[in-house]
């Protein structure tokens, strides 16, 4: 039987804005819910063209642009959880508004930056805004299409504006960068975020509410373990791997990351629940979604680099340079979800996962005078792999917990999304530190990035459930049990 919300869910579904064209409410949410989504997601790459201007403005060092780009990942990774948290628990439209409105505010100071420390300051404010936004904007989906061929497709549409978003993150910057100047990667997201509120006050539904509460304990933990990872990596570039600093960093990470499964063993609501890894196919699209951002981020920032210091591209040449990914990210988004109803999300993260690593195994043979044309098809197998397997390994998770969960479980796999792009930006980011060594860092960069996917591929193959029933033959009896 339909609970009362499935009830009140099917009422509004039939409602329609009163105008000629008569957009059904639910549409409007997801385009709400969309906005929000993509520009958190925009920030991820629109930010790695504008690098080499920005650091002749700011006299940032290499080590100065990864803490740009990192400081602003490590805190969306850092605080996803408790955030997804706070979505199930206080609602999560008004969580959702909260995180966009703190996400333009800190554009606005990072538009605003006079210097390098200032600027990292506004990213990690940033990061904070998109961590709290983006889990409740997956568990909103949940609460408005119930049923499982609808929920499939509209996480296609709300990952495939994310994969828009993420590969015209990269022309986009170039244009605004080369016409504006590197400030504008920043004061664009404020009429953007205008727009997702406007829409989010008016359409989102408000869902019901859940007891989860906010382990302090382990949030504390959890960012003294990446913040000690992301230093170590970071600093090991220029200072080396025996650093007294760099050792640092990793003893911390390793000290903080056992303290963290200590408490949340022993806490009584904990930040994550490690019950939910009882799930092969949970642990394994978790997985993957760290591998996948590892290479893909890693990959983006160290070519953005290479394409304008070693072969001179202006930042709207290397945005038109890097476009063949977001083409091809488009199409693997809306492709995924419409293949995903039809066989489940295993097949789709194979064929992924293994395309990507190819194409960026590929990149390792780039050299001073590579021709475009022979870097184009790696570009194009990389952005279609990773927006094909991501889609797939998103709904995967979000099918492996109960509906109360919703919050909790994308907020563990967004979280670990952003660590594997912060680890691939530190790590891979370390390889080309030293001009001098660069095009030697950049090949050693793309084949670590390549063989990361490559290993998700075979977790996928081992432990990702292959009997999943591909989601178009399911019923479609609204308010079925998930």
């Amino acid at each position: 039987m339909a609970s009362g919300s499935d009830k009140g869910i099917r009422m509004s579904r039939r409602e329609t804005v009163s105008s000629p064209l008569r957009v059904p409410l639910s549409t409007l949410a997801l385009a709400a819910t969309c906005v929000g989504y993509a520009m958190v997601i925009l920030d991820t790459t629109v930010v790695n063209v504008a690098l080499p201007e920005l650091s002749r403005d700011l006299h940032a060092s290499t080590t100065g642009l990864q803490w740009v780009v990192d400081s602003y990942t490590l805190v969306f990774a850092a605080f996803l959880l408790s955030a997804g948290a706070l979505g199930d628990r206080w609602g999560s439209k008004g969580v959702f508004m909260c995180g966009l409105g703190l996400f333009c505010l800190a554009s606005l100071a990072c538009g605003l930056a006079p210097s390098t420390p200032w600027l990292v300051v506004a990213r990690l404010i940033q990061g904070l805004g998109a961590a709290v936004a983006v889990p409740s904007s997956l568990a909103l989906l949940l609460t408005v299409y119930p049923e499982r061929i609808a929920r499939a497709r509209a996480i296609g549409l709300w990952g495939g504006m994310a994969g828009v978003a993420a590969g015209m993150g990269p022309i986009l910057g170039g244009a605004l960068v080369d016409i504006l100047g590197w400030r504008s990667v920043f004061f664009i997201n404020l009429p953007i975020g205008g727009v997702g509120l406007l829409l989010g006050a008016r359409y989102l539904p408000r869902p019901s509410r859940h007891s989860h509460g906010i382990d302090l304990a382990g949030q504390a933990a959890a960012v003294t373990c990446l913040v000690g990872l992301a230093a170590a990596l970071i600093e090991a570039g220029p200072r080396g791997w025996t650093s007294p600093i760099v050792v640092a960093g990793f003893v911390v990470f390793v000290g903080t990351g056992g303290l963290f499964l200590v408490i949340e063993r022993r806490v009584r609501r904990p930040l994550l629940p490690l019950a939910l890894f009882s799930s092969p196919t949970l642990s394994a699209a978790t997985a993957v979604g760290l591998c996948a951002n590892l290479g893909f981020f890693g990959e983006l920032f160290v070519v953005s680099i290479y394409l304008q210091q070693v072969r001179g591209l202006s930042p709207l040449l290397t945005g038109l340079a890097l476009s063949t990914q977001m083409v091809s990210t488009i199409a693997g988004s809306v492709v995924s979800g419409r293949v995903m109803a039809r066989v489940g999300p295993r097949l789709p993260m194979l064929v992924g996962l293994s395309v990507a690593g190819g194409g960026l195994l590929g990149l390792a043979a780039a050299s001073s005078h590579s021709q475009y044309w022979t870097l184009l098809p790696c570009f194009v197998a990389a952005g279609l792999g990773i927006s094909f397997a991501m889609m797939a390994a998103t709904a995967a998770v979000m099918e492996a917990v109960p509906h109360e969960r919703g919050g909790i479980a994308s907020g563990t796999l967004n979280s670990a999304r952003q660590v594997g792009g912060m680890i691939g930006v530190a790590l891979l980011g370390g390889f080309v530190a030293d001009r001098a060594t660069f095009l030697g860092g950049l090949h050693l960069a793309m084949v670590v990035a390549g063989g990361v996917f490559l290993v998700a591929a075979v977790v996928t193959a081992l432990f990702v459930d292959r009997h999943v029933t591909a989601l178009a033959t399911e019923p479609t009896s609204v308010g079925r049990s998930t």
